[in-house]
């Protein structure tokens, strides 16, 4: 890849050419890519409503933040990676077959299938930031040395990671926290590596538009699979009754709701404040790389949820079905914070108070069944987006008056 007069650059054996409509187009390399992906989160939320407990907990929380870092690290290579050409669609069916692998993984990651979980994520991780840099060596030299500084904070944590799967139970736990903090502090540190430097957030030109559109299709992809969650839950019922069939409609309005809030005013508000930033590497690490954890554990965990309120709606809450009622939305609408504030500058409101009424809610726990806690979760949630669309809405309104 060539400079240009204008600064971009030109087209390259294995790089986007920037500048073009190209640029930030997602490929259907990328979206076959994703599609690992689906079974992946169908595997995290499976596991974790099997393994409900302070301790499932945190094992689900470690494997969903291990997947999403190969996604999001994924996503960031190609946004300068072009999947159109050769070298690079084989390195994403390469990853693809490896996210299989890992997928297999997740439901043994702490027994016997820790050693195939700690592999597939380290050949990934590695794998991936080796090839990016080396493509990048000639054409692009200030990226490849961002790259390699990356593959050194890999291969670095991945000493953890491949210790912890030799060893068993609170240990392995243990070493696979420490290198989920290296791995999630190291874009902090700029990646910084004796000899080399360290990376800042000027280095990172992306394109908005394909940072939004990824990150929207993986929302896309955990919502569906609670709409699968409650699909299945419902089909394996020997009875279907006008109750089930209204508590299956509030599972529905539940996640439409939740897409409502994410899509409506967020996704499409990110990719243009990147587009016109002057540091659009910093705004993306931040609106996207982090912001969307809590939205997708909050998805996962709601899924989590409408299961076991459809599989067992009568009968007095116990922790697991209170907390995962309540926290799902409490957790998927402060990622919203984080999300929106990034790139409003500001926190909505409505959200703030969402997670404060959701949070009232676990006052009347001992006296609710389990389907009224769960209309009652989705009620907050359905109030929450209302009040930011006519808030928005209104405001909106009153900048065209002015204009």
């Amino acid at each position: 890849m060539t400079a240009t007069n204008d600064g971009r650059f030109a087209e390259s054996a294995c790089l986007r050419a920037r500048g073009t409509a190209k640029e930030g187009k997602v490929a259907f390399a990328e979206l076959f890519f994703d599609l690992v992906f689906v079974l992946t989160i169908i595997q995290l939320s499976h596991s974790l409503a099997v393994h409900y407990s302070p301790t499932g907990l945190v094992e689900a929380a470690v494997l969903m933040l291990a997947v999403w870092w190969v996604w999001i690290y994924t996503t960031w290579a190609t946004n300068w990676l072009d999947p159109d050409k050769a070298p690079v669609r084989i390195l994403l069916f390469v990853l693809m077959f490896f996210g299989l692998m890992l997928s297999i993984a997740i439901p043994t990651a702490f027994g016997e299938g820790g050693l195939l979980f700690a592999l597939t994520f380290v050949a990934m991780q590695v794998g991936r930031s080796a090839f990016t840099a080396y493509v990048m060596r000639r054409d692009w030299p200030e990226n490849s040395l961002n790259f390699t500084r990356i593959t050194a904070w890999t291969l670095f944590s991945a000493v953890f990671w491949l210790a912890g799967a030799f060893v068993e139970h609170e240990a392995r736990l243990v070493l696979w926290l420490i290198a989920l903090g290296i791995d999630y502090l190291s874009p902090a540190l700029g990646f910084a590596v004796p000899g080399l430097g360290r990376s800042t957030v000027s280095d990172w030109e992306v394109s908005g538009e394909h940072m939004a559109e990824r990150c929207a299709l993986f929302v896309i992809i955990c919502l569906g699979e609670t709409i699968l969650v409650t699909g299945r839950t419902v089909a394996s019922m020997e009875l279907l009754d006008g109750f089930t069939i209204i508590l299956l409609a509030v599972a529905f309005l539940s996640t439409a709701t939740m897409w409502w809030i994410y899509f409506r005013f967020g996704h499409g508000e990110a990719a243009h404040l990147i587009e016109h930033s002057a540091t659009p590497g910093r705004i993306a690490r931040m609106a996207f790389t982090y912001a969307h954890i809590p939205i997708v554990a909050g998805i996962v965990l709601s899924a989590v949820a409408e299961e076991f309120a459809l599989a067992h709606p009568h009968g007095p809450v116990d922790f697991k079905t209170a907390s995962a009622i309540i926290g799902g939305p409490v957790v998927f609408l402060a990622g919203n914070i984080w999300f929106k504030a990034a790139i409003r500058g500001r926190s909505p409101l409505s959200h703030l108070v969402g997670i404060a009424v959701l949070l009232c809610l676990s006052i009347v726990v001992p006296v609710v069944e389990p389907y009224q806690l769960f209309m009652a979760a989705a009620a907050v949630l359905f109030g929450v987006a209302l009040w930011e669309f006519l808030s928005l809405k209104s405001t909106r309104a009153d900048d065209l008056a002015q204009v």
